[in-house]
């Protein structure tokens, strides 16, 4: 089964790439692996959120945007290589989530990019992450996620 048709049992779909929102490319190729930029909750042109996580975004509407970034990011990949079947493994996920002081859940909500991650590639899904509080991402979205893959 191919990760789209994993991501079709879920009712996705792989979106459009998102535009970037300043200077880079969404996905560079360098040897057998490609590192995407981070990707922001964008979904039909728009930010699915603004705001912290713990403040104006509750964890649960944060998870929903941490999945909407890494089909972003499965967006860029695809474009990059042509064909999701060619991704061998997903190396590394990093996310981040702009996030009150007292709020600590960023791993809760990073798992909306994971646990995404891991229906749309089974095993090749599993991978090595961080999950990272900051004080403010571009837009003011409350989560940002960036993969890096190996290409088979």
């Amino acid at each position: 089964m191919t990760p789209e048709e994993r991501l079709a049992e879920l009712g996705l779909a792989v979106p459009d790439v998102v535009a970037p929102v300043a200077s880079y490319t969404p996905a560079v190729r360098s040897g057998r692996h490609v590192f995407t930029s981070g990707q922001l909750p964008m979904r039909a042109g728009e930010l699915m959120a603004t705001g912290k996580v713990g403040g104006e975004v509750t964890a649960e509407e944060a998870y929903a945007c941490a999945q909407q970034c890494a089909l972003n990011a499965i967006a860029a990949v695809k474009a990059e290589l042509g064909d999701l079947s060619l991704v061998a493994r997903v190396v590394k996920v990093v996310a981040f989530i702009a996030s009150t002081p007292d709020f600590t859940g960023q791993p809760g909500v990073a798992n909306g990019a994971s646990e995404l991650l891991g229906q749309a590639f089974g095993e090749a899904g599993v991978h090595a992450r961080s999950a990272v509080g900051v004080p403010v991402l571009p837009l003011d979205a409350p989560v940002e996620v960036e993969l890096v893959v190996e290409v088979a």
